[in-house]
């Protein structure tokens, strides 16, 4: 099992003090949280792409960086991070090739049949108003769900005006890194 290698592993970085190279506080250097995918392919290539050390951001990630309620977990963590963390930039980083794209709610209700999830559950969500196809579809360009989670952000009604909010995507081959929007730093005198 890897987790068995990994805690392995673990024994002996905390034995041998490595932690001790990446200390910090739990403000986020940089003032900035970061709302990406959990692409396997971004763990290191995003942080050494834009220079991002250990502490610098809070970095928050789900499947396809997609925001889709002003009121879900990730957005949560954002207004947490803006309020008791001091965060005053959020960047959106979606990415080429993303998995989120080309899934398909259907094939993905198939696949849970397949492993043992009975169709009376799949129904009994569907009764208590969950849609599985809402909950589940992707996107069609990666530059549009960038924009559609940045949209939710900045115009969240809890967001304070001074926080800008940024889209980008990365290529997971290259680390190259196109901007989609950039905020505008609204003054805070009246």
């Amino acid at each position: 099992m890897h987790i068995e290698e990994m805690l392995a592993y673990n024994a002996k970085f905390v034995q041998g003090k490595e932690y001790e190279a990446y200390e910090t506080n739990s403000v986020p250097n940089k003032r900035m949280v970061i709302f990406t995918c959990m692409e396997s392919r971004l763990v290191e290539l995003l942080p050494r792409s834009l220079n991002i050390q250990n502490g610098d951001v809070k970095m928050v990630k789900n499947a396809g960086a997609i925001i889709r309620k002003p009121f879900d977990s990730i957005m949560k963590g954002i207004l947490v991070a803006v309020y008791e963390l001091q965060a005053e930039e959020v960047t959106v980083i979606g990415h080429h090739d993303c998995g989120m794209s080309h899934v398909d709610p259907e094939h993905l209700q198939d696949k849970m049949l397949e492993h043992g999830i009975e169709q009376q559950t799949l129904d009994t969500l569907e009764h208590a108003g969950i849609d599985l196809h809402e909950e589940f579809h992707g996107f069609d360009t990666v530059e549009d769900s960038v924009l559609q989670s940045v949209d939710i952000i900045r115009s969240h009604p809890l967001l304070p005006k001074h926080v800008t909010v940024h889209g980008l995507v990365i290529d997971p081959g290259t680390g190259k890194v196109d901007v989609v929007t950039k905020g505008v730093r609204h003054s805070s005198q009246a």
